[in-house]
């Protein structure tokens, strides 16, 4: 039922405002070409960063990460001795993996939503495990991942992974699923820009439950409208790295979108 309001309060949002302005996409990204991806063991590159393998796509983009988040390999052999399983094949071949306690792994993607006041995050989220490197972390029958997504207010546009002035923080949850399976929950985010300095701000990804999940399938677009992420791939305006639970965050959204287009 919550997600036909979701869609139902989308729709409308459109049919309200037929002039506005696209979204613009910031990142695009499903993490199939890992530059220099080496099995560490148990299907995973473990020793290399998140940036040493997806850094510089598109050119001069960058991330920040706290701790180690991993890269997977799904269709690999080793993990818990079969290789993992991707029933429903939305994850690819490569996914990210990110441990929740112990140490607090953290991803940062900074970007310049310039004036719109909305930066839009699509994602698929997933709770799996690693069955080497101290794994697995999860219980047989796998752990409800929580993930928080936090936007920071960035007027330096450096990288990292986010301090000082929170813009909006939201968080979204998948199923539990055994430790070697994907179960895939699609997540759509619209986190509320506004209040930032000069455009710039930080996305931090978290994982609050779970003690190890995974994430794919990335789609990050700036807009005036909750929701958006365009119909399709576009570059990368500055390379600098929940869900609508409901009509009140769409229709919070109409009501600025018209007081700023009328002043």
């Amino acid at each position: 039922m919550k997600s036909f309001l979701v869609s139902v309060a989308l729709g409308l949002l459109v049919t309200i405002v037929p002039n506005a302005e696209a979204a613009t996409i910031l990142y695009d990204q499903n993490f199939e070409n890992p530059t220099g991806f080496v099995n560490d063991g148990g299907d995973v590159n473990i020793f290399r960063t998140v940036n040493q393998l997806y850094g510089n796509q598109p050119p001069g983009f960058t991330f920040a990460q706290a701790f180690t988040v991993e890269t997977l390999l799904i269709t690999g052999t080793q993990a818990f001795g079969t290789g993992y399983s991707d029933p429903s094949g939305i994850g690819g071949n490569y996914a990210l993996g990110m441990l929740g306690t112990f140490q607090n792994d953290l991803l940062g993607l900074a970007f310049n939503v310039g004036s719109d006041d909305f930066l839009n995050f699509s994602l698929d989220i997933s709770s799996i495990d690693l069955s080497v490197f101290s794994g697995p972390f999860n219980p047989i029958g796998g752990m409800i991942p929580v993930f928080q997504f936090t936007l920071f207010d960035n007027p330096s546009g450096a990288t990292g992974t986010g301090s000082g002035t929170i813009l909006d923080s939201q968080q979204a949850s998948g199923t539990a699923s055994a430790r070697s399976v994907f179960d895939w929950t699609h997540v759509l985010l619209a986190l509320d820009a506004t209040g930032n300095t000069n455009g710039n701000v930080i996305l931090r990804i978290d994982l609050l439950t779970s003690m190890y999940a995974s994430m794919d399938n990335f789609r990050i677009a700036s807009s005036e409208i909750p929701g958006d992420i365009g119909d399709g791939p576009g570059p990368v305006p500055e390379p600098t790295s929940l869900i609508l639970l409901g009509t009140g965050l769409v229709g919070a959204g109409v009501r600025r979108y018209r007081n700023r287009r009328a002043s």
